[in-house]
């Protein structure tokens, strides 16, 4: 006997769910009928129920008021992220093209140098005297020069002997050169305006050719190194703008511009090479930091909709557009989805269609409807129905 008051009771539950269910839902009546259920509850049919109330418009008969809104287009955020390297604008390892103690060091780490500013000096007592008797030597040979050109006159000299003393004046001349390139050689300059790094040599040390001093770099920018994928290298150019966040510095947002595009895809990753600069006004950014970059680009121009006008079903997104005051239902494919726009992809709406936003609760395919808004929706405010 509890058994048969327990399904009776199970019953009863299950036909005021139902009852509530159609009562709140308007759509849930038509997927009940589908399924032989309406007709148990006692309840009418959807298309009967609307001959019997007249109608299902605001106004409860006639057709089906819906508010709709046009189908417009537009362009695809395309946003491109990445991770980007970063070094100083210019940077150049200082090495001694000569060999010799070091006898001064003019500069500290962490020191700022102009262009030309010496460095470090090594000692050069040896190419001093050799410029001194190159000198000597050069003055020697000019006055053997000019005393054969004044005895020319007299035909004491031959042609000879007077070029001789000229081809001595010049291989003079050159010694002389050559010695002032070697005293010059002992002094070791900036080949460019910048920080110095840590220094590898101190006074007193002695260098060998190509043994490394400092390094010197130039950070007024940072070039970031990053890579995009290939399908937006039409996109690109020298001078467009990017968004870049130090990963250390999350908080920081700076303003780049793309400087160089590398000439050939990577065939692995199927990426391209790119070059930012980043200017460093407040000096806290160093070279070998890493970057995230940021880049928004334009995609391809597709339709878009008000949110409110898609709508969903078994078999995916759908909008109602209206069409000779009737609605066909059209599938779409959703491509992007923002806040105040949806954009998808359609083949049966066109730019300029209208699509049902408000009251698709009502509708079904083909059923007839009236528009009871003028179509400028931007300029008014809308009301959510759903």
């Amino acid at each position: 006997m509890s058994l048969v008051r327990q399904l009776l009771l199970s019953v009863v539950v299950l036909a005021v769910t139902l009852l509530l269910w159609v009562t709140y839902v308007p759509s849930a009546a038509a997927y009940l009928d589908r399924v032989g259920l309406l007709s148990l509850l006692g309840m009418e049919a959807p298309e009967q129920a609307e001959t019997t109330s007249g109608g299902r418009g605001f106004g409860g008969s006639g057709p089906t008021q819906v508010i709709v809104a046009e189908v417009t287009e537009r362009a695809l955020d395309d946003r491109i992220s990445a991770i980007g390297d970063g070094r100083a604008m210019r940077s150049v390892t200082i090495r001694s093209d000569a060999v010799g103690l070091i006898t001064e060091v003019a500069i500290e780490a962490g020191s700022f140098v102009e262009e030309g500013a010496l460095l470090a000096r090594l000692e050069d007592e040896a190419e001093r005297i050799a410029l001194d008797r190159a000198q000597i030597v050069l003055d020697d040979a000019r006055d053997d020069s000019e005393r054969l050109e004044r005895l020319r006159v007299t035909g004491a000299v031959t042609e000879v002997s007077l070029r001789e003393a000229q081809l001595a004046v010049r291989t003079a001349e050159l010694a002389l050169r050559e010695a002032q390139f070697n005293l010059d050689q002992r002094r070791i300059v900036a080949p460019i305006a910048g920080w110095v790094g840590i220094l590898e040599v101190e006074q007193g040390d002695r260098v060998e050719t190509q043994d490394m001093l400092a390094t010197i770099t130039d950070r007024s920018f940072i070039v970031i190194d990053f890579r995009v994928p290939e399908r937006v290298i039409g996109q690109l150019a020298t001078g467009m703008e990017v968004s870049v966040t130090p990963l250390a510095r999350r908080d920081t947002v700076l303003t780049g511009r793309i400087s160089a595009l590398d000439t050939v895809v990577d065939r692995a990753s199927r990426t391209l090479r790119v070059q930012a600069r980043v200017a460093n006004d407040s000096d806290r950014l160093r070279g070998g930091m890493a970057f995230s970059v940021r880049m928004q680009l334009e995609g391809e121009t597709l339709l878009a909709v008000d949110p409110l006008a898609v709508q969903w079903s078994g078999t995916g997104a759908f909008v109602w557009a209206v069409r000779e005051g009737r609605v066909e239902r059209v599938a779409v494919e959703i491509r992007q989805r923002n806040s105040d726009v949806v954009v998808i992809d359609a083949s049966g709406l066109e730019p300029g269609d209208q699509v049902v936003t408000e009251g698709v609760q009502f509708l079904r395919p083909g059923a007839e409807v009236t528009v009871a808004n003028d179509l400028q929706a931007a300029e008014t405010p809308r009301r959510r129905a759903l």
